[in-house]
Order: structure tokens, then sequence, then C-alpha cells
């Protein structure tokens, strides 16, 4: 079975005061952009539409199915949001997007990537996979044993965590597919959260 390795460089801005970490991307043929959250039917930029811009199509591109990448790396150098995964290589069990059946070879150096960002003291987590495998990392980092892991927070809720050398929250938010069974609006709601 191929050894998939991360597609894409981590988007890691100096000032970035918050990362965002998903599983991994799905496979290319269903990227309607290289960035993060590329697939058409996932909602993550069209929920940042809605909290942003009242407007869950700003970030599309109007009439094609895509999303527009440079208005959405504008944005987030505006807002100050990084973002990468949770695993740095994967082996697909089946042929699709989802995290089910995804096995994980090597989870992504959660420590390094924070390591260049001296302000982010946010890590969002968006969905159940990449939420386990930070669980693992923010477990050893803070020092604990996995015997007695750092609970998972409730999803849409957040928890305090001193690791990789700094205080950090880790919020935990529903998956932005559409698989995932909460309508956009209400994905919405818990999204804002991070911003007030």
């Amino acid at each position: 079975m191929t050894i998939e390795s991360h597609p894409l460089p981590p988007f890691l801005p100096h000032d970035a005061r918050m990362l965002f970490l998903g599983s991994f991307p799905p496979p290319k043929a269903r990227w309607s952009m290289d960035f993060f959250y590329p697939n058409w039917i996932n909602d993550f930029w069209r929920v940042m539409g809605l909290i942003f811009f009242d407007d869950k199509h700003h970030f599309e591109v109007k009439g094609e199915k895509r999303f527009d990448k440079q208005r959405i790396i504008s944005f987030a150098f505006e807002q100050r949001l990084a973002f990468f995964d949770t695993a740095t290589k994967v082996q697909r069990l089946k042929d699709n997007a989802s995290d089910n059946y995804l096995s994980i070879i090597e989870p992504t150096d959660i420590g390094a990537l924070l390591a260049q960002m001296p302000d982010c003291t946010r890590l969002i987590t968006t969905g159940s996979k990449a939420s386990e495998l930070l669980q693992q990392q923010l477990t050893l980092a803070s020092g604990m044993d996995m015997a007695h892991p750092i609970a998972l927070p409730a999803i849409g809720s957040s928890t305090k965590v001193h690791a990789f050398n700094r205080d950090l929250e880790w919020f935990r938010m529903p998956s932005t597919s559409r698989a995932y069974p909460l309508a956009l609006d209400k994905k919405a709601v818990f999204y804002r959260r991070l911003f007030e």
C-alpha cells in the first residue's frame, strides 16, 4: 500500500496567533485549490465567509467550483492564522478523504511548527482524528503519561495546557466535512467562538 507524504508545506505566518490542524488532505483529485481545506464539498471556507463577511460564498470563485486561494491567503495573513495537519505521512485504507480509513505513518511534530510562531497560543483541531493525534502530542509534551492523557475537550469547547514551553488553549471544533451531521450555520456558531 502506498505511503503518502503531505503534499503541502505548512502555512505558518511568523506572527500567527492560532494554528488550525486537520488530519490530512483528501486525494488530490478532490482538490479545488492548492491550499488547506481544498475539497469543494468541505465547508471550512464557507464557515469563515459566514463569520467574517456574512457570506458563505465569499471565498468561492464566482461561477466555478473552486475557492479563491489568493483571497484565502490574504485573509489568513490579516487574521494571523496558520494551517497544517496532524499527520505528515499516511496510508489510505480506502481511496477517499475519510479519517476512518487513514492509517497514520508519521504524525506531525507540532512543537516544531510552534517553534516558528512565537505568538501562537491557540491550537484548533477540525475533526476527530486530528483531535486524537493532538491529544497524544500534548499529553507527552506536557509531561503527562499516556496512560492518563489530557482529556479531549467536548466538541466546540477548549482546554488549557502547558506544553511545548508555552501556555496553550486547545479548541476542538466540529469537522467542516459535509459528512459531519451539522448544518453550516450551526458549525459557524462553534467556529465564531475562536474569534470572540
